[in-house]
């Protein structure tokens, strides 16, 4: 291909985002009589994670908004945040029935790892990412590094703020790739050409410890961005994958520097209640260290939920290989637990 900026409203700088707010959809009143309607119905009728659907979750208006959040995530800026739940009415359970209702109306849901998770916990475990192979960062309160999670969309939804620090930066990695395409031509063919990219612990019996995909893909008109210097630098790990060369590094590079820009990241801090939900395809996303309370219930606490959405039913060829194992994932999908023991038992694993 020849490089060519794309041309998207997911191609925005911070400048472009700074003053209004039309990514935040709120919720009403009469939306969350709605909503507590709906949870009630969930209830009587004993529906549980993952089994609960669309359309067991009836909410009209809210269904409505969440028609033009998909419509963002898909065809506009790449993300929405939606404010307004009253999460302290709930208990843990609740929260995340609502939260998955809700998300049922994007898309129906994926596993997460290698456990058949279908709601992941974003706790501090006391794991370190940058030491444990099977860590997470999900997992610690340590800075994330900008990347994109290997589904369509994810979501979190805000149950427990941080004592301090731990806030969102997002960056377009579709104006990312434009910076590539009009000033660094020579790296854009770099980025489009394959990475070796560390499956950290998560591969089946059948597969090799790395998956291999180009940063950058199309398909359809279509940019498609997969970026995770992390798992890529881990994959040198291996002895036969392949060294990163010279022009790869400068690449990861220029892409890390530009994360860095504040020209090109946007910030948000949650707030309770606050469900963020960003297009993996055309939005990295970042998270600052947090300092944590030291009493366990008000430690930072966030759902996360995978989802595959109608408008990506068509995905790059390069991308088959990560999707299997979302796909044997799947195969035993596991309900979510809220006891603290057992979601410290995950770093068993």
């Amino acid at each position: 291909m020849n490089p060519r900026p794309y041309l998207h409203q997911s191609a925005w700088k911070s400048d472009e985002l700074s003053g209004h707010d039309d990514w935040i959809v709120h919720l009403d009143a009469e939306d969350i009589r709605e909503i507590d309607q709906a949870l009630a119905h969930v209830k009587s009728d004993d529906i549980h994670i993952p089994a609960l659907s669309q359309s067991d979750f009836k909410v009209p208006r809210v269904a409505q908004k969440m028609a033009r959040v998909l419509s963002m995530l898909e065809d506009g800026c790449g993300f929405a945040l939606i404010r307004g739940l009253p999460i302290e009415r709930y208990s843990k359970a609740d929260a995340a029935l609502i939260y998955w209702g809700i998300g049922a109306h994007l898309g129906p849901a994926s596993a997460q790892n290698a456990q058949g998770d279908m709601l992941g916990h974003v706790r501090d475990l006391g794991a370190n990412w940058k030491t444990e192979m099977k860590a997470r960062g999900y997992q610690t309160r340590l800075h994330l590094p900008f990347h994109n999670d290997s589904t369509d969309v994810v979501g979190l939804l805000c149950l427990q703020k941080a004592k301090s620090g731990g806030a969102s930066r997002i960056v377009s990695s579709a104006a990312l790739h434009n910076e590539f395409v009009t000033k660094h031509p020579d790296l854009w063919a770099v980025m489009c050409q394959p990475f070796y990219v560390d499956r950290r612990g998560e591969e089946s019996t059948d597969q090799k410890p790395y998956y291999v995909t180009p940063c950058f893909n199309y398909l359809d008109d279509r940019l498609f961005i997969r970026y995770n210097r992390t798992f890529i630098e881990s994959a040198q790990r291996f002895p036969e994958v392949p060294r990163l060369t010279s022009d790869q590094r400068r690449a990861l590079d220029l892409t890390d520097s530009l994360c860095k820009d504040p020209s090109f990241f946007f910030d948000m801090t949650f707030e309770l209640g606050d469900m963020q939900f960003l297009n993996n395809y055309v939005v990295l996303h970042s998270r600052e260290e947090y300092e944590d309370w030291p009493e366990p219930e008000r430690k930072r606490h966030l759902l996360r939920l995978w989802l595959r959405t109608p408008g990506f039913s068509r995905l790059p060829d390069a991308f088959a290989d990560r999707n299997a194992d979302m796909t044997a994932w799947q195969k035993q999908p596991r309900p979510p637990v809220f006891d603290i023991s057992e979601i410290v038992a995950e770093l068993a694993h």
